[in-house]
């Protein structure tokens, strides 16, 4: 799986290091961020096409940076995660071009099954 790659955004370093350690184990490459300026210098250098993108960010946010991301690389299929679901709509997200919306705390079957099912869907494009 060493082309597939996820970038995983989120503020919190305890959240950064359970999907990295935990897509890694499922064999994914994955670049973590804590911001959304840092994540838009990870993807000058690298081309990922499977993100989790944390909503509440230090000054980006979220849904700024899916637009600036899907607005450069258009096939890139990206997840919002929250703490905070109720602050954000999903028609917002969806607008914004995420493919879905996780809230936190996300058991992992469920961001493996999302990572899974993101491929698949780029193979089938």
């Amino acid at each position: 799986m060493k082309n597939k790659k996820i970038l995983v955004v989120d503020d919190e370093e305890s959240i950064r290091k359970l999907f990295q350690a935990a897509l890694t184990h499922k064999g994914y490459t994955v670049f973590c961020a804590e911001s959304g300026e840092h994540a838009l210098e990870i993807l000058d250098k690298e081309i990922i096409p499977v993100m989790f993108l944390d909503l509440s960010l230090p000054g980006m946010s979220g849904i700024e940076l899916c637009r600036k991301i899907i607005k450069k690389a258009p096939e890139t299929i990206a997840f919002a995660v929250t703490g905070y679901a109720s602050s954000y709509k999903f028609a917002d997200c969806k607008k914004a071009g995420f493919e879905g919306y996780f809230s936190k705390p996300i058991p992992l079957t469920t961001l493996f099954n999302a990572a899974k099912d993101a491929f698949l869907k780029r193979a089938l494009a």
